[in-house]
């Protein structure tokens, strides 16, 4: 065997090494991209969050939608009377009543209040949506970062055995006098520098796998994320911009912000109107002679009451609270057209980010199939006494770069494209 060949396959035997220390760090339960986000949909904190504001506002509402109906009261006493009272009132005696209320007019202050705990339903719904989108944004931007920092990690471990490999050469060059110690040095330096990068990103790894954890409520910390086999194809949304605009999360919510500060001018509107209620309400007594008419130690009666509540005059304090309320209503009106803007301008801005993403991949795969050709050029002639070895280590330094640019370009695309879809709801 040659001593090139001899060179080649310690080469081999190190970066499989490498590649097992790799491996046995990312220890944990599989975890695919799929998987992360529906136990985040179940799991997250934010999102179970949204979803009991959903569930508080829908109790509101069904309360809202009995308040037309006629309400029922019991109620029981018990009394004991002295002198002089007891003249008049049996000294021990007891009641029960019961009654019904019923308001027959509120000026459509009920008709209003439905309509408003309707719409607060639709609003925290919407909410809800947004914070789902978030969340899987959230999620799929660390699973990437995940794999990116994996990528990194793979890519230190090599350049730690490629550097590792090419300072033992020096070294015995050295040791024969053939070059100068600032030559091994100089490497030396370089493999310090990358076992402090393979350092760094093995705490990344760590603190993004707690970030993973906390997204998708799992107790485990440690996950394996197989890589991979990442598509660069550009997508394009199947919605049109105003129907990618108009199903935005954050449109609705400010939509049904203006519809219940609308309705909640009805309601003060309704305040300059009469109110009237109707009660009836039944009475039974107990106590000795406590019916005065016939003398009996019981008796049996009703009563009903019709109330009628008109505002007079309030130096028109309840009209200028809704001037003041319509006021509000145009201004909600105003940041709905604006944050309808933005959002135009952010969708045009997430593409234009997927694409230059997808146009980096392209040129940082151009460029490490350059540096691949020329560090293997660079090897070659090593071994043939025609470089030096700084040649070779400004080659392997200009390969790990570029290597890493592939990995960062690659990462930065799924990203944006996440975010894209995010951009124009259809992220899932």
């Amino acid at each position: 065997m040659s001593a090139k060949n001899i060179k080649m396959a310690i080469v081999a035997f190190t970066l499989l090494a490498a590649s097992l220390t790799t491996n046995s760090f990312a220890q944990g339960r599989n975890l695919s991209l799929d998987t992360a986000k529906k136990e985040a949909l179940s799991n997250n904190k934010k999102i179970k969050k949204a979803t009991a504001s959903i569930d508080a506002a829908t109790a509101a509402e069904v309360g809202a939608f009995t308040a037309n109906k006629p309400s029922v009261e019991a109620s029981a006493t018990g009394l004991n009377v002295g002198k002089p009272l007891s003249a008049l009132l049996p000294e021990y005696n007891a009641s029960v009543t019961l009654g019904v209320t019923q308001v027959i007019y509120a000026g459509g202050k009920i008709n209003t209040a439905k309509q408003m705990s309707t719409a607060a339903v639709a609003l925290y719904t919407s909410q809800k949506t947004l914070t789902n989108n978030e969340v899987l944004l959230d999620v799929e931007t660390t699973y990437w970062q995940i794999i990116n920092v994996k990528g990194k990690i793979d890519l230190a471990t090599k350049s730690n055995a490629m550097l590792s490999q090419l300072l033992k050469d020096l070294n015995n060059s050295y040791n024969a006098g053939i070059i100068y110690k600032n030559d091994v040095l100089r490497v030396q330096v370089q493999l310090n520098q990358a076992q402090l990068n393979l350092s760094k990103a093995k705490d990344a790894l760590t603190i993004l796998n707690l970030k993973m954890a906390q997204l998708i409520g799992s107790k485990e910390t440690e996950f394996t994320i197989e890589d991979a086999e990442i598509e660069i194809n550009a997508i394009e949304s199947q919605l049109s911009q105003e129907n990618a605009i108009a199903n935005r999360p954050e449109i609705k919510i400010i939509e049904k912000a203006v519809s219940i500060e609308e309705l909640k001018s009805k309601l003060l509107e309704a305040d300059r109107k009469p109110t009237v209620a109707m009660n009836v309400s039944g009475l039974y007594g107990l106590g000795k002679g406590i019916n005065f008419a016939t003398g009996d130690n019981n008796f049996s009666s009703y009563y009903a009451m019709l109330s009628v509540k008109v505002p007079v005059f309030d130096w028109g304090g309840r009209k200028q609270k809704v001037k003041e309320q319509d006021f509000k209503v145009e201004a909600q009106k105003f940041e709905l057209e604006q944050t309808q803007e933005l959002v135009a301008i952010e969708i045009a801005n997430a593409k234009l980010d997927m694409l230059r993403a997808k146009e980096r991949i392209e040129i940082t795969q151009k460029s490490l199939a350059q540096a691949d050709e020329n560090l293997r050029l660079n090897n070659d002639r090593f071994d043939a006494g025609t470089v030096i070895g700084k040649d070779v280590l400004e080659a392997q330094v200009m390969w790990q770069t570029a290597f890493s640019d592939v990995i960062d370009a690659k990462a930065v695309f799924k990203i944006s494209e996440a975010n894209y879809k995010k951009a124009t709801s259809s992220l899932e």
